[in-house]
């Protein structure tokens, strides 16, 4: 008898559903039928589908039910390739695939399409013949949507996929009303860039054209995210099709864009401003429900993947102040370039985030406009994967690739992206696919480079005229409805540009301003002034307390109990060291009902084991956060160790500063210049976003910076790029030499009434230098310095004035006393910018007898703060400069080199004969 002859006896059904189970995670079948189907596999693959070797298994099992089988794997292999066979290209023929989706790849053929099969259950068909079975799965996954999703290892969400799937054959089914409404954003949409082309012959504009389905899928997204308990979209996109988002979803009054695109000057005085197709935007909607959220489109620089960061931590504040309980409430749109989001490592960055405990943000949609052509590069040049959006496969998310040229494919698209966010809380991926009507700006060439492609474009109806045909057709509108609705777009944009020419300056509207409204932008007379920083002593007492005492019932490493204890030891000793300026300086400000967020890479612990602001139980490894225990009324701590990223953690805490000004956030660097892999960010927001975009921001970053032999890559922050940076009054750059000026520096910038980008040069080996301990009293009683005076020499008797910054002071203290010398004075410059040019210029007036003035730095001539001395402050030019000679590389890479020529510059400083050109 037949070793299989059972299964002629046994429900197909149950087979084929087992089958389709151990298909999508084998360990979840029961042992002895997991064997029975990998023989099976084996059996076909090995031996063919048609059983004619009779060593196959496939020759034992009864023929119906090896066709319920084949049937399984069909439905199987849509579901897994199926995205490679969508009609999803408006303008180019697909590239080619094999194996294709033929049943004859399956085994089957032509006359089983009329025979009936038990698998049509799978799908929710219940018995069908496998002609429904096939149009079913075409309709499904081969037509205007392609979905790639069976990659996901979580069977509830593969499931929770397919059965949303499987509600109309994944197909639309709109009301008339609903298409109507469609057609309307989509003619905003066609008509709005068709008025900018002729009103603004050759401007750049960076026009949506060929993906203007983008409209009204945009607004279907924020009205049913509405319904859903969303109330604020923050949003993040580049320049294409920014200007008609602005406008169409956003609100942004025609009369202002038309004003950016007649090139005004600006109302504001002191503000630059930026390109029409950067800046941002905040307004309040009131949905066709009723309900009222807030809209975010935050601005964004040339590089176009940046603002991505941004978003997510402007995402991640909002969450933090106002929806901890939902997050979800705040949903987070991302807008990509195809050939960025493949080309832009960012975006990878951004992804790796997304789960993590200190970046999460419960989900991210991401849009890409697909114009299938970056600048003038092909998408074949562009990538090597076969997708742009092939980077949302590293966290398992679903991708669906639609056609731009159907918009109710595209809004039934954002409906099923919407719906995963909120129910699984994880990144969607919908990859827009249409193409750009004209070249990557409106004075372009596009035939230059791609003429063949550019001759099919321009036969190509836009997808609003190719959607009208379909409703007419449908009989739901008729001939003359979307000539109605353009002209009375067309006229009120005519009303609009009219309005706006007599305007004579335009106004900026600042992004976000609900949140800043107790802040004013200041300039650097403003910023020189002090602030009160003064906290009692039985304050610090008692934070002090809390931080220096670890739970009793829980069992902790012996070393990081003497470490905790000691904090107490040192206030009791009343040598405070730089660690306790940190735990004191958060602990006031979170007494205060200020929040504070730490980030970066080993920030827990701290690069140089000094912050243990984290303390692990030793058996079980759960976290004790003691700054969180002060009191009841206290703000929030939040410490996290952040992912190998510079780049996208910089951007992500700087967007989180951006929103949430009641915050101290900090983002420190391992080493000052791993900073570089954010430079980025530098440049483009932390610099120049208050002269941009009219945004402040008090983001702290923290670089430790020093020479102690430790190789080039170890020793400088590259403060010089930072103070090239500085102008007028966009930042604060420090270089502290003592806690209680770290401590009164980060209390000082949340007590400030307004916000500046802060970059802090921090210490290494001062960390635990017995020198670098500051008393109660400075902590209780002082305020920040912004140079500190020798408080040891005479200046009657001072002959040699010399000027430092940061550690090499006490280098040259050491030597000093060394050396004995009395007439020698070091004065400290702990505030690079804005340079406090009267304290120096004070100071030289003081030490009048001094004859030698010297300008002295660790850091080689062509790096440090000399060049920046030399722009601002006119006596440096006279100054003698004591500096190792330019080099290429901050620091020799040999530890006995280093040292040889750390000593010539210390030896220089004190005799100008030494030559210290090593």
């Amino acid at each position: 008898m037949d070793k299989y002859s059972f299964l002629n006896a046994a429900h197909t059904a149950y087979f084929a559903d087992l089958y389709e189970q151990y298909l999508k995670n084998p360990d979840s079948v029961e042992p002895s039928w997991r064997a029975f189907f990998q023989g099976y596999d084996f059996g076909s693959e090995n031996y063919g589908m048609d059983g004619e070797i009779t060593e196959g298994v496939t020759t034992q099992i009864p023929e119906h039910v090896q066709k319920e089988f084949q049937i399984v794997k069909l439905i199987d292999g849509y579901r897994n390739r199926g995205h490679l066979f969508t009609k999803t290209n408006p303008v180019r023929a697909r590239r080619k695939y094999a194996p294709t989706l033929e049943i004859e790849n399956f085994g089957l053929s032509q006359s089983d399409m009329s025979t009936i099969f038990s698998a049509g259950e799978i799908l929710g068909l219940g018995k069908a013949t496998l002609q429904n079975i096939v149009d079913h799965l075409e309709k499904i996954y081969c037509e205007s949507i392609g979905i790639e999703y069976m990659y996901i290892r979580k069977p509830e969400e593969i499931q929770w996929i397919q059965n949303k799937l499987n509600v109309n054959d994944n197909q639309p089914q709109f009301s008339p009303e609903e298409k109507k409404y469609i057609l309307k954003k989509l003619n905003e949409a066609v008509s709005f860039e068709s008025f900018l082309h002729t009103k603004y012959v050759g401007q750049k504009r960076f026009s949506l054209e060929g993906n203007e389905s983008l409209i009204p899928a945009l607004d279907s997204l924020i009205e049913d995210a509405a319904n859903h308990g969303v109330k604020e979209f923050v949003m993040g996109m580049a320049h294409r099709g920014r200007l008609s988002t602005l406008t169409n979803i956003f609100g942004k009054s025609a009369e202002d864009i038309f004003s950016e695109f007649d090139g005004k000057d600006y109302e504001q005085k002191v503000f630059d401003g930026d390109v029409k197709y950067h800046l941002g935007w905040t307004s309040n909607r009131v949905t066709d429900g009723g309900k009222k959220i807030n809209l975010n489109i935050a601005p964004n620089p040339s590089h176009l993947e940046t603002v991505g960061a941004v978003v997510e931590g402007i995402v991640r504040a909002k969450q933090d102040d106002k929806y901890s309980e939902n997050p979800s409430q705040v949903l987070p749109i991302i807008v990509h370039g195809d050939a960025a989001i493949s080309g832009q490592g960012l975006v990878y960055e951004l992804v790796q985030m997304a789960q993590l405990d200190g970046y999460k943000t419960n989900g991210t949609i991401h849009i890409v406009v697909n114009n299938q052509i970056g600048f003038t590069t092909n998408y074949l040049d562009g990538r090597s994967s076969t997708y742009c959006t092939d980077v949302g496969k590293v966290t398992l998310s679903p991708v669906m690739h639609v056609n731009a040229d159907d918009p109710e494919a595209v809004v039934h698209a954002m409906s099923f992206a919407l719906h995963f966010r909120m129910k699984f809380k994880r990144d969607v991926f919908i990859d827009l696919l249409g193409y750009r009507k004209y070249g990557h700006n409106e004075g372009d060439e596009p035939r230059f480079t791609q003429p063949k492609l550019y001759k099919a474009i321009s036969k190509h109806q836009n997808p609003r005229d190719i959607y009208a045909a379909k409703l007419i057709a449908e009989g739901v509108i008729d001939n003359g409805y979307v000539a109605k609705l353009e002209k009375a777009y067309k006229d009120k944009l005519e009303v609009k540009l009219e309005d706006s020419r007599k305007i004579d300056k335009t106004v900026i509207t600042p992004f976000m301003e609900d949140e800043w409204v107790n802040y004013q932008t200041v300039v650097e007379d403003k910023m020189m002034q002090p602030i009160d920083t003064t906290y009692p002593k039985e304050g610090l007492a008692k934070i002090t307390k809390v931080i220096s005492n670890l739970p009793k019932d829980k069992k902790f490493i012996r070393k990081i109990e003497r470490l905790i204890q000691s904090r107490q030891t040192m206030f009791d000793e009343d040598k405070l060291d730089w660690a306790m300026a940190e735990h004191l300086a958060y602990g006031t400000l979170l007494e205060e009902g200020y929040d504070v967020r730490v980030s970066g890479q080993d920030v827990e612990r701290g690069t140089f084991s000094h912050r243990h602001a984290v303390v692990k139980v030793e058996d079980s490894e759960e976290e004790i956060l003691l700054l969180n225990q002060i009191s009841d009324k206290q703000g929030r701590f939040f410490i996290y160790n952040s992912l190998l990223s510079e780049y996208g953690v910089v951007g992500f805490d700087y967007g989180y500063a951006m929103a949430s000004p009641i915050t101290l956030v900090i983002w420190e660097a391992q080493f000052g210049d791993f900073s570089n892999g954010a430079q980025i960010m530098l440049d483009q927001y932390i610099s120049a976003a208050e002269d941009k975009w009219m945004l402040q921001n008090g983001l702290v970053m923290l670089l430790p910076h020093g020479y102690e032999g430790q190789g080039a890559e170890h020793s400088s922050g590259r403060m010089e790029r930072y103070l090239q940076l500085c102008a007028k009054d966009n930042m604060f750059v420090m270089d502290c030499t003592t806690p209680a000026n770290m401590y009164h520096l980060l209390r000082k910038q949340m007590k400030a009434e307004f916000r500046k980008p802060l970059i802090v040069f921090t210490p290494k080996s001062l960390l635990r230098h017995p020198l670098v301990v500051s008393t109660v009293d400075e902590f209780a009683n002082g305020s920040f310095q912004m140079l500190i005076d020798d408080s040891v020499v005479k200046a009657n008797k001072t002959k040699t004035l010399v000027f430092v910054t940061g550690k090499f002071y006490y280098d040259l203290l050491e030597q000093r006393e060394t050396l004995k010398r009395d007439d020698v004075a070091l004065v400290r410059i702990e505030q690079l910018f804005p340079l406090p040019e009267k304290q120096i210029k004070d100071i030289i007036a003081k030490y009048k007898n001094a004859t030698d003035i010297v300008w002295a730095q660790e850091e080689p001539r062509n790096m440090g703060a000399y060049s920046h001395m030399l722009m601002h402050l006119d006596e440096a030019k006279t100054f003698r400069a004591a500096t190792r000679r330019p080099y290429g590389a901050p620091a020799a890479g040999s530890s006995v080199r280093s040292k040889i020529r750390h000593q010539e510059v210390i030896d220089f400083v004190f005799d100008k004969t030494k030559n210290n050109q090593r």
